[in-house]
């Protein structure tokens, strides 16, 4: 078979160009090289004949990807049929570039090789979760809770061998301890020799002729376990945390993964938590807020006692420092928020209307601030003359 030219050398063009470089050459050399414009020249026809041939090659973008690495034998089954001791193959529809690319698979994609894990290295074991539910108080001051769960840990019968007591693992026979085997392949370029897990063994050069029966050989068992975690202080609702290397157990000596836990945080009475703050609503007599009284207080950390200010407005929120939630950080706490609620009584005694209308009749209107009813009435919607 005659040597084939480089089919961007016959467009005239670079190997990086681009396709509308690539199609503009063709255009031009077609022109000049048709039969129709060169009658009866024989040398036109057939560079007219190699420039279509090359252009059919190179506007297809998987056939000048072939192209591109292989050269002429990846886009013609036939190319070197008779001359490079392949004969036979042409004519057969094999497609060069799938036959290269499966020979190059062997070698990790590529002669300059790619790397298989190793199946004896050290290997961290599987993160695994479960979910707890906390009180308000737990969730804001940190606790330790127990919780239970099942884990992948190392197998109590074997040590994690695998090997049945009183037997040991054995090199392997096929491979001779290497894990790898040898695999040969005839292809177009010869016979090829790639190396592959050992298909007895998987990798490992080892066999166990005994295994262990609590594990089947594996070294490793699933069993339910009781771990005590601490709950960390300032931890909310539907948030989680994390416990280090008390996860399923690793493989070949390699570090256990984490234990991650969900919370779930049960409402509180009366508490209602915002961030890092704690709102508290304190209901009070209209006396006492008029008068200001002395308050017991409820906090995370107990009961305080709180001075309430003479003219305390319902709807008034005071501050107590320092008496919230403690910050994810340790550092900080956050306070805790007192609403006021006025209560007003839902039934009075006569005794205690005569007592109110007398009380109300005495009040300066300048001092009641302002009402929600028509100004000028009095505290029980009536005119006042």
């Amino acid at each position: 078979m005659a040597e084939k030219r480089d089919y961007y050398e016959v467009l005239g063009v670079s190997k990086g160009a681009s396709d509308d470089e690539i199609k503009k050459a063709y255009r031009k050399m077609a022109k000049q090289y048709h039969p129709d414009l060169n009658p009866g020249n024989a040398e036109a026809e057939a560079k007219f004949k190699e420039c279509n041939e090359a252009y059919e090659v190179l506007s297809d973008a998987d056939k000048k990807a072939k192209y591109d690495r292989f050269g002429h034998a990846g886009v013609d089954p036939n190319y070197g049929g008779g001359g490079g001791g392949f004969d036979g193959f042409g004519g057969m529809g094999f497609d060069m570039g799938d036959i290269f690319s499966t020979i190059f698979e062997g070698f990790g994609g590529g002669f300059g090789g790619g790397s298989r894990s190793n199946p004896n290295a050290p290997k961290r074991g599987s993160d695994i979760q479960t979910n707890i539910t906390i009180s308000f108080e737990e969730a804001a001051k940190g606790c330790k809770k127990t919780v239970e769960v099942t884990r992948i840990e190392v197998c109590d019968g074997c040590s994690g061998s695998g090997a049945a007591a009183g037997s040991t693992t054995q090199t392997c026979s096929q491979c001779g301890g290497s894990g790898q085997v040898m695999s040969q392949q005839r292809t177009i370029l010869g016979v090829i020799q790639t190396q592959k897990p050992c298909p007895t063994c998987g990798g490992k050069g080892t066999v166990i002729p005994n295994p262990c029966a609590k594990c089947r050989g594996s070294g490793r068992v699933r069993r339910p376990s009781k771990i005590e975690v601490n709950v960390p202080a300032g931890i909310d609702d539907r948030q989680a945390f994390a416990v280090r290397s008390q996860g399923n157990k690793g493989v070949n000596g390699g570090p256990a993964g984490d234990l991650r836990i969900g919370v779930s945080v049960r409402q509180h009475p009366y508490f209602v938590r915002e961030g890092y703050n704690v709102w508290y609503t304190a209901k009070i007599s209209f006396a006492q807020a008029a008068l200001g009284s002395e308050l017991i207080v409820p906090t995370l950390d107990g009961d305080v006692k709180y001075a309430v200010p003479a003219g305390t407005q319902s709807g008034d929120v005071f501050k107590l420092k320092d008496k919230g939630i403690v910050y994810s950080n340790g550092r900080m706490k956050g306070d805790q928020l007192v609403k006021i609620d006025v209560v007003v009584p839902k039934k009075l005694s006569d005794r205690q209307r005569e007592l109110l209308k007398e009380f109300e009749s005495t009040l300066n209107p300048g001092n009641m601030g302002t009402l929600s009813e028509d100004k000028g009435k009095g505290l029980f919607g009536k005119k006042k003359k």
